[in-house]
């Protein structure tokens, strides 16, 4: 059997663009823009092949400043993206977006880096940054789902309490539809990652559980700090959430 993780050649890695094509296709048709979706497609190519070419390097090193400096920039990139849909809000909120991400994300690495896998080398590049990476990811999606759906309560003038549990609620959504259908309807990129190199399918099911758990638990503590954050700044404020 073919190794199924063998080098792509970029005429064929150009095949995976056709569904792509597709759905740039059927936005054409129903008279959608493409600026924003062409313009996504041509971020996730070009921030891949950097980052291809930037985690060899980073793989490489032995300089645990440097791969702290990596996972800093990572939290405050995931932290001003994760407010893009309160872009009015973002410099106001930013820094408490950062603690929510740094604060969740960080000590969530730190118990799947040191407690469960046991690193050697704490700070490891090439453990630390791809798990880092699917961390602080979710955390991004959370307190953006968090942050816009409280904004959108207040913004009805539902009190702090009821708004910041339906924010939580929202932002919990997409990793716990995933718990329900993780094994039954997907296996799970980490999962499908290991069977594809060799791993034994119950080791990699291991390995699934950590991620499920991690990024479930940085997934609602971001959430539940940037909100807890958020409603500080909504008592002091009396038109918090009427703009």
């Amino acid at each position: 059997m073919d190794d199924p993780t063998r080098f792509i050649p970029l005429d064929r890695l150009a095949i995976a663009f056709l569904p792509v094509v597709g759905v740039l296709c059927i936005l054409r048709l129903w008279k959608q823009g493409l600026t924003t979706p062409v313009y996504a497609v041509f971020r996730m190519l070009s921030q891949l092949l950097l980052v291809g070419y930037c985690l060899s390097y980073l793989f490489g090193t032995e300089q645990p400043a440097i791969v702290m400096a990596v996972l800093l920039a990572m939290v405050s990139i995931a932290s001003w993206i994760s407010l893009r849909t309160i872009s009015d809000q973002r410099s106001k909120l930013f820094w408490k977006a950062f603690a929510a991400v740094f604060v969740a994300g960080g000590l969530t690495l730190l118990i799947v880096t040191q407690g469960v896998l046991d690193l050697t080398v704490w700070y490891s590049p090439q453990h630390v940054i791809p798990l880092a990476g699917m961390i602080f990811s979710n955390c991004m999606n959370s307190v953006s789902l968090a942050a816009e759906r409280y904004f959108a309560e207040a913004s009805r003038s539902v009190d702090h309490e009821e708004a910041r549990i339906v924010a939580l609620k929202a932002a919990l959504i997409p990793i716990t539809n995933s718990m329900f259908a993780v094994g039954l309807v997907s296996i799970p990129g980490m999962m499908t990652g290991l069977v594809l190199n060799g791993v034994a399918p119950v080791i990699a099911a291991r390995y699934q559980i950590m991620v499920m758990c991690m990024i479930y638990g940085s997934s609602g503590m971001s959430a539940a700090i940037v909100l807890q954050l958020i409603g500080r700044v909504r008592k002091n404020v009396p038109e918090f959430g009427t703009e």
